[in-house]
């Protein structure tokens, strides 16, 4: 008979690969990204959309990236107008970024088509299942 030891590293083991499969959910709903936005676009789209304007440093504290990646990201999203970079006036060599109405309308379009995706991945799913993952994802995601 396991012991409540056995039981509770075989739980956390098995948790732990559910975590990492969600990596291959990430991956096939990325694919839906229109081809001139990546992912680390739309994560700074969609950090700028949630916190408000903010200095590249601040962004990079978000993504938990080197600076440099973030600088990656952020020129790619203004070369396309779907960011703005404005002095700081509090401080004339920092920049303050900023979402432009193009960035908000992409936003937009990629909440609809992650929404679609997902409508369609989880049409067998009950509305209760799909609350219930939705409220245990946000108490794992505090639990961290």
């Amino acid at each position: 008979m396991p012991t409540h030891t056995t039981r509770t590293a075989t739980r956390y083991a098995e948790l732990a690969r559910q975590l990492t499969g969600i990596g291959s959910v990430n991956r096939d709903l990325a694919r839906i990204l229109p081809p001139d936005c990546p992912p680390g676009a739309a994560v700074v789209l969609t950090l700028l959309d949630r916190h408000g304007e903010m200095r590249l440093s601040r962004l990079t504290a978000f993504m938990a990236v080197d600076i440099s990646v973030t600088s990656r990201h952020v020129a790619h999203v203004a070369e396309r107008g779907w960011i703005a970079r404005e002095t700081d006036p509090g401080d004339g060599r920092c920049r303050i970024l900023r979402l432009t109405p193009a960035g908000r309308a992409l936003l937009a379009d990629l909440g609809d088509r992650y929404d679609g995706a997902l409508e369609k991945a989880l049409a067998d799913w009950s509305a209760q299942d799909i609350d219930v993952l939705t409220t245990l994802l946000a108490r794992l995601r505090s639990s961290f």
